[in-house]
């Protein structure tokens, strides 16, 4: 047996990468609100990462296609913060859905005036873009799952989520 070939193993499968921004401004966070028939969805800005592109490059080319936020004109850079994995089966799909989550945290400067859209202007539905207290955010439908995570961002009594969060699967998560 050659040792630099394992005997057994399979080939590596690709994972699809998602970026993704929890994006604070005075105690309250940045999300992409649908309306669904078995009710809200609440989703974090962010997209897929394009095989040819590097995670801060993606994560830029997604908060301006959907937000039309200009990252280089913020005085911070997003920090990714936590991972997630995902392995759920989507309605109407046989096959699971598998996706690994990059979650940065981006704080906008308090009362800067910074100016976004009011809707999600890459999707065909064109999604509201609210602002909700963190503390309201943690107790919604999210997608990513990262109440957890983010009820921690403005609690002085818990630890800081682990960098790895619990996975989203589908006897954690419910697609809406």
């Amino acid at each position: 047996m050659n040792a630099a070939q394992p005997d057994s193993a399979e080939p590596a499968t690709a994972l699809t990468v998602r970026v993704c921004a929890v994006i604070l401004q005075d105690h309250r966070i940045c999300l992409i609100h649908r309306e669904r028939p078995d009710g809200d969805q609440y989703s974090l800005p962010g997209g897929l990462v394009h095989s040819d592109e590097e995670v801060p490059a993606a994560l830029t080319r997604e908060l301006r296609e959907e937000l039309d936020l200009d990252l280089s004109a913020l005085p911070e850079r997003p920090e990714l913060r936590w991972v997630q994995d995902q392995i759920t089966t989507r309605p109407g799909a046989e096959e699971p859905f598998r996706r690994i989550h990059l979650i940065h945290v981006l704080h906008l400067p308090p009362h800067s005036g910074f100016t976004m859209a009011d809707t999600e202007q890459d999707a065909e539905d064109h999604a509201r873009i609210i602002w909700v207290e963190v503390d309201r955010a943690a107790r919604l439908h999210l997608y990513p799952a990262i109440s957890e995570a983010i009820g921690a961002l403005t609690s002085t009594q818990r630890q800081p989520a682990p960098v790895l969060l619990s996975p989203i699967t589908d006897q954690t998560y419910r697609w809406r």
